[in-house]
């Protein structure tokens, strides 16, 4: 029997894709989204979460961003 699932392939660095394992790992997008792990660089990810997905990612990386500047500034 065969199983079909629609997702999406994520090419990432290896830092980001630890990343994304561990939110799918604690259901931060309330429940699992990874589908398969392929290899060190990709994942293929339910494409149902990808929006949310990239909205708390973005939301992330403007935290980190903000933080980072302010630093500099002091």
């Amino acid at each position: 029997m065969v199983n079909v699932s629609k997702g999406i392939l994520v090419k990432c660095d290896p830092a980001m894709k630890q990343f994304l394992l561990f939110l799918d790992e604690k259901k931060e997008l309330g429940s699992r989204f990874i589908i398969q792990d392929l290899d060190e660089e990709h994942l293929f990810i339910s494409k149902d979460v990808m929006n949310t997905l990239k909205e708390r990612l973005d939301s992330l990386m403007d935290k980190i961003s903000i933080s980072a500047a302010t630093k500099d500034d002091n």
